[in-house]
């Protein structure tokens, strides 16, 4: 053992009371198990697992190859309030002689059912460690409440979120003794791989369903409102059979007031309605694909709004049972649920849709952070709870090495040479950098982007960096609320009406967002750079070509086709150069990159590029740098088509200026120290006077794409989830 102080093995009891605490024990079960030279197991067995009405769920357990070593009846049947309070009475009264027997180092305990909380308070007043999964979340009904007690029952803490661990250190728990581990059942989530679902899909639900085109539903009585929560369920099939859709129905939970729900099922006909499977449990390799490839997930399961998001697959969310819950953006609230249509509306508009995977509660390593968690605990430290009393420390860390995971985001930059991927900090700093040359087709190009992203990602987990999502900046015409590059720059071949989320997000299994690489230079600025708590400011990238970006009232502006801040195609000249978009006398024509290269092949092709001090090798191609460096050396020729070049960039900053009346123009890119102080003496030439004043910077940043390709991800994720 690492640090419990004992040469023997720590004997763990997990005890698991329905199919949906299962889902979330089995994965540290199956863990524990591998491990037999740390850990003994026992595996107590008790409340709706056993009773047929509720599929006999016990059975999964034996299946999975698990010795169980106590089943104990304790459900009084009668589904009421009353019934429940019957059944915490009896497991009390059961438990003792099973904890007795086996005298576990440890009990434990999941979420908030009230046969947890039956368990949680036998083994507290026997003097047996618990830990309880799941603790510090918020919810609706009694389940709150059950959650929170069980947490002052609880010596130790596994919670999923970052706002659950606040919550428990807010509840005067003990940091040292939580560990922010994420939810187990996404160890199995993320890593589900099922090629053969259709057969899964066929088997529960008739072989004419198809992928995509079938709905799950799972709800359950609210036992704070069961008349009300037996209304909703009712309006909720009538939805369900107005919208037509083949339906696997999951019968609800042991709590009470389902049984009135199950009459209504019987009464409107479900388990013979032609559309419609009603079934009393679906084991959970098998519900994952279910739920993976529904058209769409309804009900009040807290399955809805926690595992179904690391699919993406659409939510509707009916009443208050989930209320508080921390949810991805899969999910459709309908808090009141009181008429028909309102569901068949909230149908209409999320069945078929696709959204990016959610993370939120889990990256997949759950369990072994937990198993860890478990070798560190010390049987000699006293047994006696200590509370914190506040105040909560901030910048806590997740684990119980008090190493703080580095909350980061995967950054790509699609240049029209070169391909790059960043894992980068919430500071803005870019932990490590990958490079590589940008394929020319397609094909080639995704085949990289994910092989990069899932190396970065691999490399992130020894960095100690948690990636919240994937940010890409991109050439070209974006539309950033579905992920996809409508057409591209010339630079950049074959990238038109290009999904660049749904790949990265189904591999990655994580959030993706896309963007214009102007667009991301701005985003830049906004979050770590010159234009930090500015209102209103522009970026103006000067690049391989021009482009740019406009921050206006804190926020970016996109425009009505996602064509605003182009930039480099404002014409300062109506007789001026070609443009490769096609015009001529753009901005671009004269000051990107490209422009002066042209220009400096010009000169050197007429043997007037080079001056004293200056060569170009013979399997060197002449670039812009060459021009640059001519200037600087005297060449007369290159100072004036470098002039020319920024008063053209001047012209279009003064027309900026014009428009959009910023508080500051930002130049980047490498060409931008070469031509500030043309720009600021074009604006005191050219400019209103009201204007004169804007200042013109040079921006500081060193990668201004990587880190705006960052901030989509910090600045949405952190904002969600905090």
């Amino acid at each position: 053992m690492e640090k419990n102080g004992n040469n023997r093995k720590l004997r763990v009891c997990v005890a698991t009371c329905n199919r949906a605490d299962y889902s979330k024990l089995a994965p540290i079960m199956f863990g524990i198990k591998t491990e037999p030279e740390f850990f003994e197991l026992d595996v107590v067995v008790l409340g709706s697992h056993l009773i047929d009405d509720y599929g006999n769920t016990y059975r999964m357990i034996e299946q999975d190859d698990f010795d169980i070593n106590t089943r104990l009846h304790t459900i009084v049947r009668g589904e009421d309030e009353a019934a429940m309070v019957e059944s915490v009475g009896l497991a009390l009264v059961k438990l003792p002689d099973v904890l007795n027997r086996l005298k576990p180092d440890i009990m434990i305990v999941h979420g908030d059912r009230f046969d947890a909380l039956a368990l949680a308070t036998s083994a507290a007043l026997m003097n047996i460690r618990i830990l309880h999964i799941e603790g510090g979340e918020v919810s609706g009904t009694i389940d709150d409440s059950i959650r929170h007690a069980i947490t002052k029952l609880a010596h130790y803490h596994v919670c999923c979120t970052r706002s659950a661990e606040q919550h428990l250190i807010s509840m005067c728990e003990d940091h040292d003794r939580i560990l922010l581990a994420g939810c187990p059942s996404y160890d199995k989530l993320l890593s589900a791989k099922n090629k053969d679902y259709m057969s899964i899909i066929r088997m529960w639900l008739g072989d004419d369903v198809k992928c995509k085109d079938y709905i799950v539903a799972l709800q359950h009585p609210v036992t704070t409102d069961i008349k009300h929560s037996i209304k909703m369920f009712e309006l909720t099939l009538d939805a369900l059979i107005s919208f037509n859709k083949r339906t696997l129905v999951l019968f609800p939970n042991i709590d009470a007031g389902s049984k009135e729900m199950v009459r209504v099922m019987r009464k409107k006909g479900i388990e013979h309605h032609p559309n419609f499977r009603a079934v009393k449990h679906v084991p959970f390799d098998q519900f994952i694909q279910l739920v993976a490839h529904a058209g769409c997930m309804i009900g009040n399961s807290s399955c809805g709004v926690r595992e179904v998001g690391a699919f993406g697959t659409p939510v509707i969310n009916l009443g208050t049972r989930q209320i508080g819950r921390e949810t991805g953006e899969n999910v459709l609230h309908v808090r009141d649920a009181d008429t028909q249509d309102k569901i068949l509306q909230a149908l209409h508009l999320q069945f078929g849709k696709q959204y990016p995977c959610s993370k939120i509660y889990g990256d997949g390593n759950a369990v072994p952070r937990i198993l860890k968690f478990l070798k560190s605990i010390d049987l000699q430290e006293p047994l006696q709870k200590k509370f914190c009393f506040p105040p909560v420390k901030e910048n806590i860390s997740q684990d119980i090495d008090h190493i703080l995971e580095t909350l980061s985001a995967l950054a790509v930059d699609l240049g029209g040479t070169n391909l790059r991927v960043a894992i980068v900090s919430m500071k803005g700093e870019i932990v490590k950098k990958y490079t590589q040359f940008n394929p020319k087709t397609y094909e080639e190009r995704i085949n990289l982007i994910l092989q990069m992203c899932v190396e970065a990602a691999a490399e992130a987990v020894k960095l100690n960096c948690r990636i919240l999502g994937v940010g890409i900046s991109t050439g070209g015409r974006v539309n950033p609320q579905e992920g996809i590059v409508l057409h591209s720059t010339k630079l950049i071949q074959e990238w038109n009406s290009v999904d660049l989320r749904t790949p990265l997000s189904d591999t990655l299994h994580l959030p993706v967002w896309v963007d214009n690489d102007g667009n991301c230079a701005a985003m830049a600025e906004r979050k770590f750079g010159q234009g930090k708590g500015l209102e209103n400011f522009v970026t103006l990238i000067t690049g391989t070509g021009i482009g740019g970006g406009i921050i206006h009232q804190h926020e970016l502006i996109h425009g009505s086709s996602f064509c605003a801040a182009e930039l480099g195609h404002l014409v300062v000249s109506l007789d001026g150069p070609d443009c490769s978009c096609g015009s001529h006398g753009c901005i671009e024509a004269y000051a990107s990159g490209m422009a002066l290269q042209r220009e400096a092949k010009k000169l050197h092709d007429e043997d007037l590029l080079l001056v004293e001090g200056m060569s170009v090798p013979k399997d060197e191609a002449v670039s812009a740098l060459h021009l640059i460096q001519a200037a600087k050396l005297g060449n007369a020729k290159a100072q004036s088509i470098l002039r020319t070049a920024g008063t053209a960039l001047g012209l279009g900053v003064v027309n900026i200026l014009h428009t959009m009346n910023p508080s500051l123009v930002i130049l980047s890119g490498v060409l931008a120290s070469h031509y500030i102080h043309i720009v600021k003496d074009i604006i005191c030439q050219q400019a209103l006077s009201s204007v004169q004043d804007v200042d013109v910077v040079v921006s500081d940043l060193v990668d201004p794409a990587l880190l705006g390709a960052a901030s989509m991800v910090l600045d949405y994720t952190t904002r969600r989830i905090h």
